[in-house]
C-alpha cells in the first residue's frame, strides 16, 4: 500500500476516501481489539493510521485553494453536518431512550418481556460506524458541488 502511495500522487477526493477506509479499519480493530482485551492493539493501529494518512495527504497534488474551492468545501461540509447531526442525533435519541428501559433488578417481571433493538456495547460501534460514514457522505457532497460549481471543467488546454 505504502509503495503505490509513494509513487502516485493521488487527488483531494481519493485522500478523503483512503481516510474513510482507514477509519472502518480501525472500527474493525477497535472490536478486534476489545474482543482480545487488548488496548495496545488499537492504539498502535491509530497512531500508524494518522501516519499513512499524513503521507498520503503529502502526496495530493489537488490542494490549491481558490474561491471557488473554498465555496465548493464550505458546501460539501454544510450539507454533511446537516444530514449527519440528524442522523446520529436520532441514532443517539434512541439509544438513551433504550438505555433508560434496562430495568434495575436483575429479571423482569414474569409475562414482561425487555426488547432490545442493539445491546449497549453494540451502540458504541455502531456510533463510531456512523463517524466514519460522515467521511464517505462530505466525499458525496464534495463530488456533487464540485460538479455544480465546474471543479472538473477543463478552461485550459
Amino acid at each position: 500500500m505504502s509503495y503505490i502511495l509513494y509513487k502516485r500522487s493521488m487527488k483531494k477526493n481519493s485522500l478523503y476516501l483512503l481516510i474513510g477506509c482507514v477509519a472502518i479499519a480501525l472500527v474493525l480493530i477497535f472490536w478486534e481489539s476489545d474482543e482480545l482485551h487488548s488496548p495496545l492493539l488499537i492504539m498502535v493501529a491509530f497512531v500508524a493510521a494518522v501516519a499513512l494518512i499524513l503521507f498520503a495527504r503529502s502526496r495530493v497534488t489537488d490542494l490549491i485553494q481558490d474561491e471557488r474551492d473554498i465555496k465548493i468545501t464550505e458546501q460539501a461540509m454544510t450539507r454533511t453536518m446537516l444530514v449527519f447531526w440528524v442522523v446520529f442525533c436520532a441514532f443517539s435519541i434512541g439509544a438513551v431512550v433504550q438505555m433508560l428501559q434496562v430495568p434495575t433488578f436483575s429479571r423482569p417481571p414474569p409475562g414482561q418481556h425487555l426488547v432490545t433493538l442493539l445491546s449497549p456495547r453494540m451502540m458504541g460501534f455502531v456510533q463510531l460506524g456512523l463517524l466514519c460514514l460522515m467521511i464517505f457522505l462530505y466525499v458525496g457532497f464534495r463530488i456533487y458541488y464540485a460538479r455544480k460549481y465546474g471543479e472538473w471543467d477543463s478552461d485550459e488546454e
